[in-house]
């Protein structure tokens, strides 16, 4: 499934820095986990983000129509 999105520059540059603030926080949150199974799910919730991240990123030059 595919999801789109239609943002403002403020929306966009607003939900940046929210993810990019939760990212921080993902970060210390694995590095203090002691559970495998559970620090694996925060790791692979890490890919996702900085995916999600890398798209909002793009420049609208850039994006596809």
């Amino acid at each position: 499934m595919k999801i789109t999105l239609d943002l403002s520059r403020d929306e966009q540059e607003i939900l940046i820095a929210i993810l990019d603030n939760y990212l921080s926080d993902l970060r210390m949150e694995i590095s203090h986990t002691d559970r495998l199974d559970f620090r694996e799910q925060l790791k692979m919730r890490k890919r996702v983000l900085r995916k999600m991240l890398e798209k909002l990123r793009i420049p609208e030059d850039l994006a596809p129509a």
